[in-house]
């Protein structure tokens, strides 16, 4: 129920700016928290949000800003204290601009992912960031969250994809920042500052990005390491040799996950008889003359006892059904349900012996069954703890704490971070105050005061 002040402060705002909150504007994917607010804030216009967020500045509310809703970490949401006014960037979807001659495109920070693809293939070009939530994650959150995915290894993240950013300060001030330059060298470049801030220091408003020329010609395969994940860094290494610039995504899957696959989703096609214990997926792109099944054939036969068993795809529809494989292997967790995910990146030669000492540890805590997967080509690894076969995630929640710890210890031992693609959110806030350096934080602290000295942007989330 509001307040009287509530009350007053929404009075205040122009009606067409407004709308009643609905269940969906309280959600978070993993259903850890329900979140809660005043009202929902809906712009159309970079000057609405400037308006909203003077008005705010002034009541002293606090915002949270909403994109697609599909974030893990709870940066969408805020459970407790004084009632927020929900920024939603959903009338914000106009695509400014399509310029295939530079490789770039201008879009509001309310564009699903999906329409920036479609706006990019209309004239031939390539969006690469690509992941699961692609029909429902709009640009103004992935930005927010640095979102990684799939072709990180070739095309890098978010961050790298984006030229320049128009946003809103937490006191009405308009940042113009949307220059389609490769070059700038005028200062502190802010972009990079807003980029991955979750929405703590301003509202992104809209962005510019890069595209690509897709690759001529496409291929897969799935090849089993019996050497494990060291053998898959040799073959990585290897892949990049052979074939540097090409390869879009290099994947780890280990056993459990097709377990979980058979066991939950049995109608995913197996492409293994005997499922290896490793498989790794690698995916190229390659210019104009080059043939991807003689491609990855020769990678096959140079990785010799690197690689003992292997598909190479055939068509684009067998490429598809590698893929379908590799994005499965979350929805079956989420049907087993994990007592613990984490969400971690290490440097590529610490990953063996991380995985060495993790197993041990987590078993010493209980018969937990344990899927490691993820995009090994950038170090970015999804460590997920599940119940043992039978049992309930409900069954280890008083668990769910120490076996964090174990993992992120050894996460932050090994020269890691504790969030490689999700952020910090809620989720995460003790962790980053544990794990992260003293004076690093002391500089994140100074920034937040200085761009909202009065904490209305997110608040809790990050610091």
């Amino acid at each position: 129920m509001l307040n009287p002040a509530d009350a007053v402060f929404l009075s205040a705002l122009p009606p067409a700016l407004l709308r009643e909150v609905r269940p969906g504007d309280l959600d978070e994917p993993r259903g850890r928290w329900i979140g809660q607010g005043a009202a929902v804030a809906v712009p159309r216009s970079t000057a609405d949000v400037a308006l909203l967020l003077r008005a705010c500045a002034a009541a002293r509310v606090g915002v949270v800003p909403r994109a697609g809703g599909t974030g893990l970490v709870g940066g969408q949401v805020m459970p407790e204290g004084p009632l927020p006014l929900i920024l939603s960037m959903e009338r914000m979807v106009a695509i400014r601009g399509v310029f295939p001659q530079e490789n770039a495109l201008v879009a509001e920070a309310g564009c699903i992912l999906s329409d920036l693809h479609a706006a990019a293939e209309s004239v031939e070009r390539i969006l690469p960031l690509t992941l699961a939530s692609q029909g429902t994650a709009r640009l103004g959150g992935l930005l927010g969250t640095n979102a990684g995915g799939v072709n990180v290894l070739r095309y890098g993240n978010a961050r790298d994809l984006c030229l320049g950013v128009e946003a809103v300060l937490a006191d009405g001030t308009v940042l113009g920042g949307l220059k389609r330059l490769r070059k700038d060298n005028t200062g502190y470049d802010l972009r990079h500052l807003l980029i991955g801030s979750e929405g703590t220091l301003g509202i992104i408003t809209a962005a510019s990005l890069k595209l690509f020329p897709p690759p001529a010609q496409e291929g897969a395969a799935l090849l089993a390491v019996p050497g494990g994940p060291a053998a898959a860094l040799d073959l990585l290494a290897l892949a990049q040799e052979r074939l540097p610039g090409m390869i879009s995504a290099f994947e780890l899957i280990h056993r459990q996950g097709l377990d979980f696959l058979a066991e939950t989703m049995p109608q995913v096609r197996q492409p293994f008889a005997s499922p290896p214990e490793w498989l790794v997926l690698v995916d190229l792109g390659l210019p104009e003359g080059l043939d991807p099944v003689e491609a990855l054939a020769g990678l096959y036969e140079a990785a010799g006892d690197l690689v003992e068993d292997g598909l190479i795809a055939q068509s684009e529809a067998q490429r598809a059904a590698f893929w379908n494989l590799r994005e499965s292997i979350p929805e079956a967790n989420r049907h087993i349900g994990a007592v613990s995910s984490h969400d971690i990146s290490l440097p590529l030669s610490e990953i063996p012996a991380f995985l060495a000492e993790a197993g041990p540890a987590i078993a010493a805590l209980g018969p937990f069954r344990v899927n490691c997967f993820g995009h090994l080509g950038d170090g970015n690894l999804h460590y997920n703890i599940f119940p043992p076969r039978g049992g309930r995630r409900a069954d280890h929640v008083g668990q769910v704490a120490e076996v964090q710890a174990r993992v992120h210890d050894l996460v932050h031992a090994h020269g890691g971070s504790v969030s490689a693609e999700h952020g910090i959110g809620r989720l995460k806030t003790a962790d980053l105050r544990h794990y992260g350096d003293p004076g690093r934080l002391a500089a994140m602290q100074a920034v937040k005061d200085a761009l909202d000295p009065l904490g209305i942007l997110n608040p809790g989330a990050v610091l």
